[in-house]
């Protein structure tokens, strides 16, 4: 961020965090987060497959929280070619459109997929370790009150010990592909098939720290995000809306459907539980006006791909009363939210639920596609025409509605660890030679999810910190 010129310390990231967990028996895992990040990027650089990270504003989430900084703290690894990483390219999960509909992956890798690649070839390079792949973790082993390896199962049922002098790291991701976990602890039936999460995440490595006594928190949390459901049948992560309306089963408006996409998430599951009206699924409602300028993954010519209507993922009629029919949804109710929201697009001024007045929604004003993600050079405002680019009324036929759903990029409920990523029992004391990081460890922020890069910079701080105390070295 430094070289970027941009002005900003740890103490007003420690503000904001603070502010925004709001939980005093977290702040000593903000505070390692805080000192990690730093020396942690400061000694990837040193490695010819990291070479700079670079910073890209994405506004912090909660816009008026202390310390909260409207070019957010998120920072990027270069991208690699995928000749470079060579045969490892094949080993990093694909994109979603690659990995649901065969779209051509591209020759590079970015974000997270980017960081992932390099630190796979970088860590192959050392000489130091090795890499098992469809190798499943069953159990750990336990000696004397410590752990001291694990035991897996590799293709073809091959039972495998290993055994290690210092400890085991577990950062296996959360258990949001496993029916029965979530089932069990979360507020809202879920069998996995709706999230965004790696597939093979079914809690092995929670259950198995469990099963040697390990403590857990936040199991009936998850890094919740609303998700557009494709003509596949299947959602997908849907960061931000820039038109339209989201209605509840009621034919109400009830959020402000471009708010940061953790909330939304939240805020579906929240009314869903305690309103008594359906809220999962909702209905995306929009106009031919939006369709024409963000169009739904087609091309200017043909804004609808034909599979949307095909399927039945987007329904379209040529009256709001057609269109109520279709998604079940009283026709008074919707007429009156439409008309209620048309009055805010006249004005600018979204009176019920403020949308367009954060950083992180006026980030959208600016974003022409879709679905809308976040960019790092702003070219200007879409819709001129209108006070607010997000308000666009209501009121251009045919009218079409999408389905929401309740998605995630994973849980956020683990083992509970302290500030070197130990692994604790119920009574506060480390399980000798046991550490967690990832969505394996009970997350960092609580329940709340701060600022975009929170899960995957939370698993590299927590990393290096269970690295350093298992060298015996310093954490700070």
């Amino acid at each position: 961020m430094k070289r970027a010129g941009v002005e900003d310390n740890a103490d007003n990231a420690r503000t904001y965090l603070r502010s925004v967990v709001d939980d005093a028996t977290r702040e000593h895992l903000q505070d390692a987060y805080l000192d990690a990040g730093p020396k942690l990027i400061d000694e990837l650089e040193q490695n010819p497959w990291f070479q700079s990270f670079a910073y890209g504003p994405v506004p912090d989430y909660f816009a008026s929280n202390p310390g909260s900084s409207p070019g957010g703290r998120t920072i990027f690894p270069p991208e690699v070619a995928v000749a470079d990483l060579g045969e490892h390219a094949a080993l990093v999960r694909d994109s979603i459109p690659t990995e649901r509909w065969g779209v051509a992956p591209g020759p590079v890798l970015d974000g997270g997929r980017a960081l992932i690649g390099r630190a796979l070839v970088a860590f192959l390079e050392t000489g130091n370790g090795s890499l098992r792949i469809s190798t499943r973790l069953e159990s750990l082993v336990l000696e004397a009150g410590r752990v001291v390896g694990v035991t897996a199962s590799a293709e073809g049922g091959e039972q495998l010990t290993f055994r290690a002098e210092r400890g085991v790291l577990l950062a296996a991701g959360g258990f949001e592909r496993d029916a029965e976990l979530r089932q069990k602890h979360h507020p809202v039936p879920l069998d996995g098939s709706w999230s965004n999460g790696t597939p093979g995440n079914t809690g092995d490595a929670l259950r198995a720290g469990v099963a040697v006594g390990a403590d857990t928190d936040l199991l009936d949390e998850a890094w919740y995000v609303p998700g557009l459901v494709h003509p596949d049948g299947l959602p997908v992560f849907h960061t931000g809306t820039r038109g339209g309306i989201w209605v509840n089963g009621a034919g109400e408006r009830f959020v402000n459907e471009t708010r940061p996409y953790d909330q939304a998430g939240h805020e579906l599951v929240r009314l869903h539980v305690t309103t008594g009206v359906s809220h999962i699924p909702c209905h995306w409602v929009f106009d031919q006006r939006h369709l024409d300028r963000d169009s739904l993954g087609g091309s200017p010519d043909e804004p609808v791909r034909p599979e949307w209507l095909r399927s039945g993922a987007l329904k379209k009629a040529d009256s709001l009363a057609a269109l109520a029919g279709l998604i079940g949804v009283p026709y008074e109710q919707l007429t009156k939210t439409v008309e209620e929201f048309n009055g805010y697009a006249h004005t600018g001024v979204d009176e019920r639920f403020h949308r367009g007045e954060t950083p992180w929604d006026q980030m959208y004003q600016h974003i022409v596609g879709f679905p809308a993600g976040p960019v790092m050079n702003y070219p200007a405002p879409a819709s001129p025409d209108w006070p607010n680019p997000l308000l666009l009324p209501l009121d251009t036929p045919p009218y079409y509605a999408a389905t929401i759903v309740l998605s995630d990029i994973g849980t956020k409920g683990g083992l509970r660890t302290d500030e070197h990523a130990r692994v604790l029992r119920p009574d506060g004391g480390p399980i000798a030679g046991l550490y967690a990081a990832g969505n394996t460890a009970a997350a960092m922020s609580g329940r709340a999810y701060p600022g975009a890069g929170t899960p995957i910079g939370s698993s590299l701080a927590f990393s290096y910190r269970a690295v350093l105390d298992l060298a015996g070295g310093t954490a700070g």
